[in-house]
């Protein structure tokens, strides 16, 4: 698909949602989303927790590291997963800050490993958490799933059912 943004600039959406951007230099940017998910004291667990998943390095800052007064000296100011399969940010929620409430949301993994290791993941993530629908075969032929994970966070993980692993 492929929309005018601008008369220099065209936007186009890939069949796999990432957007380009070609500008009038003809330079081609890809953009993705990344989620930043305030939990309510648990941010430094479930960082922990879903770089051990994922295989990712955690990088974590406090408060008192950024130099702020307005929460716990220990509390996650800003963390992330960093040179893994999985981009996120993360903090406690400090203040009025609303921690984290899932609902009519699914972070979404579909095709975005081998089938053993998406099988893996759904595993590693229900861990303490809920399964709503088993990873299973679907009639249109391919596999998800979907499970709310410890921290309260929805996740569909899935692939085509011609994937190998």
């Amino acid at each position: 698909m492929r929309t005018e943004t601008a008369p220099s600039t065209c936007v186009y959406v890939l069949q796999d949602r990432r957007i380009l951007t070609r500008s009038m230099t003809n330079m081609i940017v890809v953009a993705s989303l990344t989620p930043y998910i305030h939990f309510p004291g648990t941010a430094r667990e479930a960082l922990t927790f879903y770089g051990d998943v994922f295989g990712c390095t955690v990088q974590m800052h406090t408060l008192e590291e950024f130099k702020r007064t307005d929460g716990p000296a220990d509390a996650i100011a800003h963390g992330s997963l960093m040179n893994g399969p999985v981009s996120l940010f993360a903090s406690d929620a400090i203040g009025d800050e609303t921690p984290v409430r899932c609902e009519g949301m699914m972070m979404s993994l579909l095709g975005t490993a081998a089938p053993s290791v998406l099988r893996q993941w759904f595993t590693r993530l229900s861990e303490g958490g809920r399964v709503v629908d088993d990873l299973r075969k679907r009639p249109w032929g391919d596999f998800d799933g979907r499970v709310v994970d410890r921290y309260g966070i929805h996740w569909l993980i899935g692939f085509e059912g011609g994937a190998s692993d």
